[in-house]
C-alpha cells in the first residue's frame, strides 16, 4: 500500500474574442490563499464526480457560466504549487462567446471578470505558468 495525501483539481480556462484580442475568464479569490489574486474558476474534485463535470459545475458555481463541454487541456502537479497541501490540477478549456453570457463571482470568488489576455500579469498558485502553457498549445487556435 502506498499512503498519499494528495487532492485532486480541476480549472476552467474558457476563451473569448473580442474587438479582435482574447479575453479569459477569470475569478478574484475570495479566499485565502492568495485572495484578492486572479485566478482561474476551479476547485476540488468531489469524491463520485469525473473530470469534465467536476470543471463544469466549479466554473458555473464560481462565474454562473454553464458550458455544455469543456475539453482537456493538461495535468499540473508540481509539488508545492499550491500551499495547502500537495495538488493535481487536470486543467480543462473552452471557447465561448461572452456577449452570450452574464458572468458574476458566487461561492468562493469575489468577483468574475472577462480579462484581456494581454493584461494577465500576476495570478494565483501556479495560473500564470499554466495560462503560458495554454496559450503556447492552443496557439493555432487563438488567431
Amino acid at each position: 500500500m502506498y499512503p498519499q495525501n494528495i487532492k485532486l483539481t480541476v480549472d476552467a480556462l474558457v476563451f473569448s474574442k473580442k474587438d479582435g484580442h482574447w479575453q479569459l475568464l477569470l475569478i478574484e479569490r475570495g479566499n485565502e490563499p492568495f485572495k484578492g489574486l486572479w485566478a482561474f474558476p476551479g476547485g476540488f474534485v468531489e469524491d463520485d464526480e469525473d473530470l469534465e463535470p467536476a470543471a463544469i459545475r466549479e466554473l458555473q458555481e464560481e462565474t454562473g457560466m454553464l458550458l455544455p463541454a469543456m475539453k482537456q487541456l493538461h495535468t499540473f502537479g508540481t509539488p508545492g504549487r499550491d500551499p495547502r497541501g500537495r495538488t493535481v490540477s487536470v486543467v480543462f478549456y473552452a471557447f465561448a462567446d461572452a456577449a452570450h453570457h452574464t458572468v458574476k463571482g458566487a461561492d468562493d470568488a469575489a468577483h468574475a471578470e472577462w480579462v484581456n489576455v494581454k493584461d494577465i500579469t500576476a495570478m494565483a498558485f501556479d495560473h500564470k505558468q499554466v495560462l503560458d502553457f495554454a496559450l503556447q498549445v492552443l496557439q493555432a487556435h487563438l488567431v
